[in-house]
């Protein structure tokens, strides 16, 4: 079991729409197919996390690159089917990040989905993958580069408590540093 935030890269294959400029919907993750880590995310994996969030009146997030300080938008639905999980949403045009991620959507410059999440369980196969059995949501990014290429967007048409987001920006500076190579 892992305690920090991991996410899942995905480019929507599976369709992410924009319509009316700012409604977007489509995968933000497939289930049985290996992202680019090696992982794979199993049906029924989100359900406990789905459940818990509903439970507490609380939403999964939509943010920009998974930084807790950009939020662009509100995910009005987001559920797993046969296929993966799906989220429908709109992005917040009021705000300037969602104007940019609009237009950029729109253009074709920014096509990518992620998933930011703690893993609950998981086991290896013997095929090196990981299996991802249960996760804890906590936000579904548009992306640059998502780690799962089916997850490509598309563009059509013109609260967790306060120390869980200091959690989460906390992992997300450290982990941007440490891909960045700074301290």
């Amino acid at each position: 079991m892992q305690s920090g935030l991991e996410r899942k890269d995905m480019q929507a294959e599976m369709g992410l729409r924009v319509t009316d400029g700012h409604g977007i919907e489509g995968y933000a993750s497939l289930f049985g197919k290996r992202d680019q880590g090696g992982d794979v995310v199993v049906k029924g994996a989100y359900a406990a996390s789905l459940k818990r969030l509903a439970a507490g009146g609380r939403a999964v997030k939509m943010l920009w690159q998974h930084d807790p300080s950009q939020p662009i938008g509100i995910w009005d639905e987001v559920r797993e089917d046969a296929t993966g999980l799906w989220v429908k949403g709109r992005l917040l045009t009021e705000v300037e990040k969602g104007r940019e991620a609009a237009a950029l959507l729109a253009a074709g410059a920014i096509d990518g989905l992620s998933i930011g999440y703690r893993t609950v369980r998981a086991e290896r196969d013997g095929k090196g993958q990981r299996l991802l059995q249960e996760l804890e949501l906590w936000e579904v990014s548009l992306v640059t580069f998502p780690m799962l290429p089916e997850a490509r967007a598309a563009a059509k048409g013109d609260m967790p408590e306060a120390e869980t987001w200091r959690s989460l920006a906390r992992v997300l500076t450290e982990a941007a540093q440490a891909i960045s190579g700074r301290p």
